[in-house]
């Protein structure tokens, strides 16, 4: 179950991704976060630049306490983006390997397809400076996590 599916420069790796029901989730370690891949056109994904980590990645994060991964990638998707979306297909759950200690850890991935309407105005915060609609061959502005963009892949593969 954990082999090398993609590697972060600081050394976070993607272990595995499992296609799953939404419930139950895995409960051999901790799903602590939430992702979401949207797309536009079904070619463009939307990016996030990360001010703290200084690189490119799906918007997502951490699910607070009482929060569902849905609820948490719902809101995650509104405050890094300024687009409020409900409507989110469930993909499954990736493992990961974080931090120096590589603790396993896991996210909810989430996917949609954006619509006009979906173009709301963004505005830099205190964890996101910019967005992106990248179309995968065009170099963006900095690093690109490759453990997001595996998973944004994968959400390509479930439709």
């Amino acid at each position: 179950m954990d082999e090398e599916l993609a590697r972060a420069d600081n050394g976070d790796t993607l272990t595995a991704f499992s296609r799953t029901a939404e419930h139950p989730h895995p409960t051999d370690a901790p799903l602590t976060a939430a992702l979401v891949a949207l797309w536009h056109d079904d070619r463009r994904l939307l990016l996030v630049f990360n001010r703290h980590r200084q690189c490119w990645e799906l918007p997502g994060g951490m699910i607070d306490p009482g929060e569902t991964p849905r609820q948490a990638a719902v809101r995650e998707l509104h405050e890094e983006t300024g687009i409020h979306l409900e409507a989110l297909t469930f993909v499954g759950y990736a493992r990961f390997k974080l931090g120096p200690e590589q603790r396993p850890e896991y996210a909810a991935l989430y996917t949609a397809a954006a619509t006009p309407n979906d173009d709301a105005p963004f505005t830099p915060n205190e964890e996101i400076t910019a967005t992106h609609w990248w179309d995968g061959i065009r170099p963006l502005p900095g690093r690109i996590n490759p453990l997001d963009t595996h998973l944004a892949h994968q959400t390509r593969q479930a439709n």
